[in-house]
């Protein structure tokens, strides 16, 4: 039983994996991702992570499963994906000049166990104008991404530093999912 799975359609994950030369199918889950607003964004990757690991590990009992979820908080406040540009000119002028932090969880799902564990990165910005807010939003970058922003393209124009895992931010972080598949018995 050393079939790897992602349950994600993120290019920047799966990238992420490619990266470690491992062999791996991608499939999307169809998780519910509503969770109620009490929730800490902690709690929100940790579940949402799990929810899409099972929902795929269902289908393919022989495999590990990796199910991940990444949100942007400023506090408890979760920045999701803007669903308009006016949406990410709000979120993004949020953010400007501030610290926030990137949550992303990760579930690992076997027939034999599953694990699910969470990685912070908080990511300050740099003071952004009206006119470079705009500027990023006329890229397109903003609109499939949390915050709006995605660190690994013109969204690192954005970014002033970072304390905490780089990939985290992208989307995975991939040290931890690496030890955490050898515990579950996972051999990379």
């Amino acid at each position: 039983m050393q079939n790897l799975i992602l349950a994600s359609s993120s290019p920047r994950r799966k990238e992420l994996l490619e990266n470690l030369h491992v062999s791996f199918m991608t499939v999307s889950s169809d998780a519910d991702e509503s969770y109620p607003p009490e929730w800490t964004p902690d709690k929100i990757v940790t579940e949402l992570g799990l929810r899409k690991a099972r929902s795929v590990a269902k289908e393919y009992p022989d495999s590990y499963v990796i199910g991940s979820d990444t949100v942007v908080a400023i506090g408890n406040d979760v920045l999701g994906k803007p669903s308009s540009r006016e949406e990410a000119f709000s979120m993004l002028k949020s953010l400007s000049g501030k610290t926030h932090s990137v949550y992303t969880g990760v579930a690992i799902v076997s027939s034999e166990n599953e694990t699910a564990f969470f990685e912070k990165t908080n990511v300050v910005f740099w003071e952004l104008s009206d006119e470079e807010i705009n500027r990023y939003i006329e890229t397109g970058e903003p609109f499939d991404k949390a915050g709006a922003y995605g660190i690994q393209g013109f969204g690192s124009l954005l970014v002033k530093g970072i304390e905490g895992d780089y990939f985290a931010v992208v989307g995975l972080p991939v040290a931890r999912t690496v030890r955490e598949l050898a515990k579950a018995g996972y051999t990379v």
